[in-house]
Protein backbone atom coordinates (compact mmCIF):
# COMPACT_ATOMS: atom_id res chain seq x y z
CA UNK A 1 0.00 0.00 0.00
CA UNK A 2 1.27 3.47 -0.81
CA UNK A 3 1.93 5.87 1.87
CA UNK A 4 0.50 9.06 1.52
CA UNK A 5 0.23 12.14 3.99
CA UNK A 6 -1.33 15.70 3.79
CA UNK A 7 0.26 18.22 5.91
CA UNK A 8 -3.00 20.91 6.22
CA UNK A 9 -1.78 23.89 7.29
CA UNK A 10 -4.58 27.18 7.73
CA UNK A 11 -3.57 30.63 5.69
CA UNK A 12 -3.10 33.17 8.15
CA UNK A 13 -5.11 31.60 10.20
CA UNK A 14 -5.99 34.37 13.33
CA UNK A 15 -6.06 37.45 10.65
CA UNK A 16 -8.34 35.27 8.05
CA UNK A 17 -10.70 35.10 10.86
CA UNK A 18 -11.01 38.39 11.22
CA UNK A 19 -11.06 39.56 7.74
CA UNK A 20 -13.94 36.76 7.34
CA UNK A 21 -16.05 38.07 10.18
CA UNK A 22 -15.22 42.05 9.22
CA UNK A 23 -15.64 41.91 5.43
CA UNK A 24 -14.22 45.56 5.18
CA UNK A 25 -10.57 44.38 6.74
CA UNK A 26 -10.92 41.84 3.62
CA UNK A 27 -7.40 42.63 1.63
CA UNK A 28 -5.81 45.22 4.21
CA UNK A 29 -2.79 44.48 6.36
CA UNK A 30 -4.08 43.00 9.59
CA UNK A 31 -2.09 43.12 12.66
CA UNK A 32 -3.61 40.84 15.39
CA UNK A 33 -2.27 41.97 19.12
CA UNK A 34 -1.89 44.78 21.30
CA UNK A 35 -2.39 47.84 19.31
CA UNK A 36 0.74 50.18 18.98
CA UNK A 37 0.09 52.57 21.79
CA UNK A 38 0.31 50.01 24.57
CA UNK A 39 3.11 48.07 25.38
CA UNK A 40 2.00 45.03 23.68
CA UNK A 41 3.30 42.09 21.09
CA UNK A 42 1.77 41.12 17.91
CA UNK A 43 0.04 37.75 17.96
CA UNK A 44 -0.46 36.92 14.20
CA UNK A 45 -0.55 38.87 10.36
CA UNK A 46 -2.42 38.70 7.35
CA UNK A 47 -0.13 38.23 4.43
CA UNK A 48 -0.67 42.03 3.19
CA UNK A 49 1.08 42.79 6.77
CA UNK A 50 3.61 40.11 5.83
CA UNK A 51 5.02 41.88 3.29
CA UNK A 52 6.10 44.04 5.69
CA UNK A 53 8.04 42.18 7.68
CA UNK A 54 5.20 42.07 10.39
CA UNK A 55 5.59 38.78 12.75
CA UNK A 56 4.41 36.82 15.73
CA UNK A 57 6.03 38.34 18.33
CA UNK A 58 7.43 41.57 17.14
CA UNK A 59 6.36 44.10 19.20
CA UNK A 60 3.46 46.15 18.40
CA UNK A 61 5.55 49.37 17.99
CA UNK A 62 7.98 47.84 15.79
CA UNK A 63 4.79 46.46 14.03
CA UNK A 64 3.50 49.92 13.35
CA UNK A 65 6.99 51.52 12.16
CA UNK A 66 7.36 48.50 9.32
CA UNK A 67 3.32 48.96 8.33
CA UNK A 68 2.05 52.10 9.18
CA UNK A 69 -1.07 51.41 7.76
CA UNK A 70 -1.60 48.03 9.52
CA UNK A 71 -4.81 47.53 10.96
CA UNK A 72 -4.21 46.68 14.39
CA UNK A 73 -7.33 43.87 15.99
CA UNK A 74 -7.25 42.58 19.25
CA UNK A 75 -6.55 39.15 19.18
CA UNK A 76 -9.68 36.29 20.40
CA UNK A 77 -8.18 33.41 21.34
CA UNK A 78 -11.03 31.41 22.62
CA UNK A 79 -13.28 32.45 19.00
CA UNK A 80 -10.00 30.86 17.09
CA UNK A 81 -10.13 27.79 19.19
CA UNK A 82 -13.81 27.26 18.68
CA UNK A 83 -12.91 27.94 14.89
CA UNK A 84 -10.33 25.29 15.06
CA UNK A 85 -12.36 22.44 16.53
CA UNK A 86 -15.15 23.11 13.75
CA UNK A 87 -12.11 23.07 11.16
CA UNK A 88 -11.03 19.92 12.62
CA UNK A 89 -14.18 18.06 12.65
CA UNK A 90 -14.35 18.59 8.66
CA UNK A 91 -10.90 16.84 8.55
CA UNK A 92 -12.05 13.96 10.73
CA UNK A 93 -14.83 13.22 8.45
CA UNK A 94 -12.31 12.23 6.10
CA UNK A 95 -11.42 9.15 8.13
CA UNK A 96 -7.96 9.63 8.03
CA UNK A 97 -5.45 9.43 10.67
CA UNK A 98 -4.94 12.84 12.20
CA UNK A 99 -1.92 14.45 14.02
CA UNK A 100 -2.85 18.12 15.18
CA UNK A 101 -0.04 20.14 15.58
CA UNK A 102 -1.59 23.42 16.46
CA UNK A 103 -4.93 25.15 15.98
CA UNK A 104 -4.42 25.68 12.42
CA UNK A 105 -2.18 22.60 10.97
CA UNK A 106 -2.32 19.07 10.94
CA UNK A 107 -1.09 15.70 9.39
CA UNK A 108 -3.12 13.64 7.57
CA UNK A 109 -2.31 9.77 6.84
CA UNK A 110 -4.90 9.05 3.93
CA UNK A 111 -2.99 5.68 2.79
CA UNK A 112 -5.88 3.58 3.56
CA UNK A 113 -8.81 5.48 2.23
CA UNK A 114 -6.84 6.55 -0.52
CA UNK A 115 -5.39 2.80 -1.49
CA UNK A 116 -5.54 1.56 -5.14
CA UNK A 117 -3.98 -0.93 -7.28
CA UNK A 118 -1.32 1.17 -8.45
CA UNK A 119 0.58 4.12 -6.87
CA UNK A 120 -0.50 7.02 -9.90
CA UNK A 121 -4.15 5.62 -8.88
CA UNK A 122 -3.73 6.22 -5.14
CA UNK A 123 -2.10 9.42 -6.11
CA UNK A 124 -5.28 10.42 -7.86
CA UNK A 125 -7.68 9.68 -4.90
CA UNK A 126 -5.11 11.28 -2.86
CA UNK A 127 -5.49 14.47 -4.46
CA UNK A 128 -8.93 14.22 -5.69
CA UNK A 129 -9.86 14.04 -1.61
CA UNK A 130 -7.48 17.24 -0.73
CA UNK A 131 -9.32 19.33 -3.07
CA UNK A 132 -12.82 18.27 -1.71
CA UNK A 133 -11.23 19.26 1.66
CA UNK A 134 -10.14 22.64 0.61
CA UNK A 135 -13.42 22.76 -0.84
CA UNK A 136 -15.51 21.72 2.09
CA UNK A 137 -13.30 24.34 4.51
CA UNK A 138 -13.78 26.89 2.36
CA UNK A 139 -18.11 26.25 1.98
CA UNK A 140 -18.83 25.35 5.72
CA UNK A 141 -16.10 27.75 7.17
CA UNK A 142 -15.21 30.77 4.45
CA UNK A 143 -11.51 30.14 5.45
CA UNK A 144 -8.84 28.63 2.82
CA UNK A 145 -6.20 26.13 3.31
CA UNK A 146 -2.92 25.02 2.05
CA UNK A 147 -2.51 20.91 1.80
CA UNK A 148 0.45 19.27 0.56
CA UNK A 149 0.60 15.60 -0.52
CA UNK A 150 3.80 13.49 -0.30
CA UNK A 151 4.96 9.73 0.83
CA UNK A 152 6.19 11.37 4.30
CA UNK A 153 5.68 14.43 6.55
CA UNK A 154 8.66 15.63 5.45
CA UNK A 155 8.00 16.24 2.16
CA UNK A 156 4.13 16.99 3.41
CA UNK A 157 5.65 19.73 5.09
CA UNK A 158 7.64 21.30 2.58
CA UNK A 159 4.90 21.13 -0.10
CA UNK A 160 2.73 23.08 1.75
CA UNK A 161 5.47 25.65 2.54
CA UNK A 162 6.04 25.35 -1.44
CA UNK A 163 3.10 27.47 -2.34
CA UNK A 164 0.79 29.54 -0.19
CA UNK A 165 -2.26 30.58 0.38
CA UNK A 166 -4.98 28.62 -0.85
CA UNK A 167 -2.11 26.10 -2.42
CA UNK A 168 -2.14 22.70 -3.01
CA UNK A 169 1.31 21.12 -3.91
CA UNK A 170 1.97 17.23 -4.73
CA UNK A 171 5.51 15.97 -4.28
CA UNK A 172 5.70 12.34 -5.90
CA UNK A 173 8.16 9.76 -4.99
CA UNK A 174 9.85 9.77 -8.27
CA UNK A 175 10.26 13.65 -8.93
CA UNK A 176 11.17 14.33 -4.62
CA UNK A 177 14.71 14.32 -5.22
CA UNK A 178 14.56 17.30 -8.09
CA UNK A 179 11.96 19.38 -6.09
CA UNK A 180 14.16 19.54 -3.21
CA UNK A 181 17.28 20.53 -5.15
CA UNK A 182 17.04 24.34 -5.23
CA UNK A 183 15.39 24.57 -2.05
CA UNK A 184 17.50 26.44 0.89
CA UNK A 185 18.91 24.16 3.31
CA UNK A 186 16.68 25.68 6.20
CA UNK A 187 13.44 24.16 4.46
CA UNK A 188 14.62 20.33 5.88
CA UNK A 189 13.32 19.75 9.07
CA UNK A 190 15.61 20.28 12.25
CA UNK A 191 18.09 22.98 10.54
CA UNK A 192 17.51 25.73 12.37
CA UNK A 193 19.46 29.14 12.11
CA UNK A 194 22.34 28.01 13.36
CA UNK A 195 23.16 24.60 11.52
CA UNK A 196 22.05 26.35 7.96
CA UNK A 197 25.02 28.91 8.90
CA UNK A 198 27.34 26.00 9.76
CA UNK A 199 26.05 24.44 6.38
CA UNK A 200 26.37 27.74 4.05
CA UNK A 201 30.24 28.53 5.45
CA UNK A 202 31.13 24.80 4.25
CA UNK A 203 29.72 26.00 0.83
CA UNK A 204 26.25 24.10 1.63
CA UNK A 205 23.54 26.44 0.36
CA UNK A 206 20.43 24.43 -0.82
CA UNK A 207 19.27 20.75 -0.37
CA UNK A 208 21.32 20.03 -4.04
CA UNK A 209 24.34 21.17 -2.28
CA UNK A 210 23.87 18.32 0.55
CA UNK A 211 22.75 15.72 -1.78
CA UNK A 212 26.01 15.94 -3.73
CA UNK A 213 27.80 16.28 -0.95
CA UNK A 214 30.72 13.63 -0.90
CA UNK A 215 32.19 14.34 2.73
CA UNK A 216 30.75 13.14 6.19
CA UNK A 217 28.19 15.51 7.22
CA UNK A 218 28.72 14.54 10.91
CA UNK A 219 32.16 16.78 10.64
CA UNK A 220 29.39 19.95 10.21
CA UNK A 221 26.39 18.87 12.06
CA UNK A 222 27.62 16.12 14.36
CA UNK A 223 24.92 13.16 14.68
CA UNK A 224 22.41 14.55 12.74
CA UNK A 225 24.92 14.04 9.61
CA UNK A 226 22.99 10.94 8.83
CA UNK A 227 19.87 11.92 9.25
CA UNK A 228 20.08 15.08 7.34
CA UNK A 229 21.24 13.36 4.40
CA UNK A 230 18.34 10.97 4.21
CA UNK A 231 16.12 14.16 4.22
CA UNK A 232 18.03 15.76 1.79
CA UNK A 233 16.69 13.20 -0.69
CA UNK A 234 13.43 13.15 0.54
CA UNK A 235 13.39 9.82 2.54
CA UNK A 236 12.00 10.03 6.09
CA UNK A 237 10.21 7.27 8.11
CA UNK A 238 8.79 9.34 10.84
CA UNK A 239 4.95 7.87 11.82
CA UNK A 240 2.05 10.56 12.66
CA UNK A 241 1.68 10.96 16.41
CA UNK A 242 -1.86 9.92 17.38
CA UNK A 243 -2.14 10.15 20.92
CA UNK A 244 -3.16 13.20 22.60
CA UNK A 245 -0.78 14.09 25.43
CA UNK A 246 0.04 17.53 25.95
CA UNK A 247 3.57 18.49 24.95
CA UNK A 248 5.73 20.75 26.20
CA UNK A 249 9.01 22.42 28.01
CA UNK A 250 9.59 24.74 30.84
CA UNK A 251 11.81 26.03 33.98
CA UNK A 252 11.17 27.76 37.01
CA UNK A 253 12.68 28.86 40.12
CA UNK A 254 12.22 29.17 43.49
CA UNK A 255 13.89 31.99 45.04
CA UNK A 256 16.03 32.08 48.66
CA UNK A 257 13.93 35.38 49.48
CA UNK A 258 10.65 36.41 47.76
CA UNK A 259 11.67 39.40 45.48
CA UNK A 260 9.85 42.08 43.39
CA UNK A 261 13.24 43.36 42.07
CA UNK A 262 12.93 43.35 38.29
CA UNK A 263 16.26 43.43 37.62
CA UNK A 264 16.62 39.64 39.06
CA UNK A 265 12.74 38.93 37.69
CA UNK A 266 14.61 39.42 34.33
CA UNK A 267 17.29 37.93 34.62
CA UNK A 268 15.76 34.43 35.84
CA UNK A 269 13.04 35.26 32.49
CA UNK A 270 16.05 35.83 30.22
CA UNK A 271 17.57 32.50 31.53
CA UNK A 272 14.93 30.30 31.62
CA UNK A 273 14.41 31.67 27.77
CA UNK A 274 17.70 30.60 26.71
CA UNK A 275 17.25 26.97 28.21
CA UNK A 276 13.64 26.42 26.75
CA UNK A 277 15.36 28.17 23.41
CA UNK A 278 18.13 25.15 23.38
CA UNK A 279 15.77 22.56 24.52
CA UNK A 280 13.65 23.24 21.65
CA UNK A 281 16.59 23.58 18.71
CA UNK A 282 17.84 20.02 20.05
CA UNK A 283 14.20 18.61 19.53
CA UNK A 284 14.11 20.52 15.94
CA UNK A 285 10.27 22.27 17.32
CA UNK A 286 8.97 25.82 17.72
CA UNK A 287 6.02 26.77 20.26
CA UNK A 288 2.94 28.49 19.96
CA UNK A 289 2.37 29.35 23.22
CA UNK A 290 4.33 30.88 25.65
CA UNK A 291 3.14 30.46 29.58
CA UNK A 292 4.21 32.06 33.09
CA UNK A 293 3.45 30.70 36.15
CA UNK A 294 4.05 32.80 39.36
CA UNK A 295 3.82 31.93 43.11
CA UNK A 296 3.60 34.48 45.98
CA UNK A 297 4.34 34.08 49.55
CA UNK A 298 1.27 32.78 50.46
CA UNK A 299 1.73 30.15 48.47
CA UNK A 300 -0.81 31.58 45.70
CA UNK A 301 -0.10 30.46 42.34
CA UNK A 302 -1.01 31.78 39.20
CA UNK A 303 -0.22 30.75 35.15
CA UNK A 304 -0.94 32.76 32.16
CA UNK A 305 -0.40 32.22 28.67
CA UNK A 306 -0.49 33.79 25.47
CA UNK A 307 -0.27 32.12 22.18
CA UNK A 308 1.42 33.44 19.00
CA UNK A 309 0.08 31.64 14.73
CA UNK A 310 4.16 30.84 13.83
CA UNK A 311 5.81 29.03 16.56
CA UNK A 312 8.81 30.41 18.46
CA UNK A 313 12.10 29.34 18.89
CA UNK A 314 14.54 32.14 19.47
CA UNK A 315 15.06 32.72 23.57
CA UNK A 316 14.61 36.65 23.03
CA UNK A 317 11.13 36.17 21.24
CA UNK A 318 10.09 33.31 24.26
CA UNK A 319 11.69 36.58 27.06
CA UNK A 320 9.87 39.35 25.46
CA UNK A 321 6.11 37.54 25.78
CA UNK A 322 7.00 36.46 29.67
CA UNK A 323 7.89 39.60 30.09
CA UNK A 324 4.74 40.27 28.16
CA UNK A 325 2.55 38.78 30.59
CA UNK A 326 4.00 39.70 33.57
CA UNK A 327 3.55 43.32 32.78
CA UNK A 328 -0.22 42.46 31.30
CA UNK A 329 -1.27 40.61 34.11
CA UNK A 330 0.27 42.74 37.07
CA UNK A 331 1.78 39.52 38.38
CA UNK A 332 4.66 41.36 40.20
CA UNK A 333 2.17 43.59 42.15
CA UNK A 334 4.12 41.94 45.70
CA UNK A 335 7.27 39.69 46.30
CA UNK A 336 7.12 36.37 44.08
CA UNK A 337 8.53 32.85 45.44
CA UNK A 338 8.51 31.22 42.20
CA UNK A 339 8.93 32.22 39.21
CA UNK A 340 8.17 29.82 35.72
CA UNK A 341 8.53 30.55 32.46
CA UNK A 342 7.20 27.42 29.83
CA UNK A 343 6.18 26.76 26.33
CA UNK A 344 3.30 24.36 24.75
CA UNK A 345 1.86 23.35 21.35
CA UNK A 346 5.09 21.99 19.93
CA UNK A 347 5.75 22.02 16.27
CA UNK A 348 8.15 22.30 13.66
CA UNK A 349 8.67 25.89 12.41
CA UNK A 350 7.74 27.32 8.93
CA UNK A 351 9.80 27.86 6.74
CA UNK A 352 9.85 31.17 5.89
CA UNK A 353 12.56 31.14 2.58
CA UNK A 354 10.37 29.25 0.50
CA UNK A 355 7.77 32.05 -0.49
CA UNK A 356 10.87 33.52 -2.05
CA UNK A 357 10.27 30.75 -4.78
Amino acid sequence: MTRLIFHLDMDAFYASVEQRDDPKLRGLPVIVGAPPTQRGVVCAASYEARKFGVRSAMPSVTAKRLCPAGIFVRPRMDHYRRESQSIMAIVERTGAAVEPMSIDEAYLDVSRICSAETTEASEAKALALARTLKAQIREERQLTATIGIATNKLLAKIASDHKKPDGLTVVTDAGKVAFLRPLPVRALFGVGKVTAETLNRAGIVNVGDLQDHAGDLRALVGSFGPRLKQFAFGEDDRALELGDEIKSISGEETFLRDTEDRKILRACLKEQAADISARLKRRRLGAHTVQVKVRYGDFTTLTRQFSVEEPLVEAVDIYRLGCFLLGREKLVSRPLRLLGLGVSSLREPQVQQLALL
